[in-house]
């Protein structure tokens, strides 16, 4: 897994330059997050001046694909600011046409290097996939296509034996990477030419901290 190495980053034109490689990105994601855990945020970007800069275009350094839970806000978590982060939130961080054309979107016309699949522990879409995997009614309307979304990576836990919900919660974040990148040609011929990585982080809710459980590819 990737290091945490000091991010070295360069002013240009009065703007802080944004990373431009999977590592760079990585690396600063981390130490947003270790910032937030600490108490020590920076808050960068966020000020009317770069509120300016961005405006004309964007130049977002990681493609978040979260959960909608509202404790999961990837620019507080990570410490980032306006056109840091291209955010993608869905119940469960389930996936689809629209998730799969907004990443292949920011990675190809954006040139984003990276994308994270951001989940977190107690996630009521998994809770709510359990309960119906232990023989509980489908949910009525279209909560129930959320629930059919997880269900897989269910299914793949229990073919492991996997069955705490830590556990459970990481195979549906690694999961959502490897369809991410078996769903998208685009997304991965970006991974195969090296402009592009794709990480799976569980989020800590009482602890602030992210975890690595997966990525692609596995080095660099």
């Amino acid at each position: 897994m990737w290091g945490f190495d000091q991010v070295v980053r360069s002013r240009v034109g009065g703007t802080l330059r944004q990373p431009e490689t999977p590592q760079e990105a990585f690396a600063e994601l981390q130490a947003g997050n270790e910032r937030f855990v600490d108490g020590t945020p920076r808050h960068p970007n966020q000020d009317a001046g770069h509120r300016a800069a961005v405006a004309g275009e964007q130049h977002p350094f990681a493609v978040i694909v979260g959960c909608s839970d509202s404790r999961l806000a990837a620019e507080i978590i990570f410490d980032r600011g306006l056109g840091d982060l291209f955010v993608v939130r869905t119940a469960g961080h389930t996936t689809g046409p629209e998730v799969l054309g907004s990443v292949e979107y920011a990675v190809t016309v954006l040139h984003t290097p990276l994308v994270v699949v951001l989940g977190h522990d107690s996630c009521g879409a998994v809770a709510a996939a359990g309960a119906v995997a232990a023989g509980g009614l489908r949910p009525a309307g279209h909560l129930g296509a959320v629930v059919d979304a997880v269900l897989p990576s269910l299914r793949h836990a229990a073919a492991q034996g996997i069955v705490d919900p830590a556990g459970i919660i990481d195979v549906h974040i690694a999961q959502t990477v490897n369809e991410l990148v078996g769903d998208s040609a685009v997304l991965a011929g970006e991974i195969a030419a090296g402009r592009c990585a794709v990480v799976g982080m569980s989020y800590q809710l009482n602890a602030g901290r992210v975890r690595t459980v997966a990525a692609v590819p596995r080095t660099l």
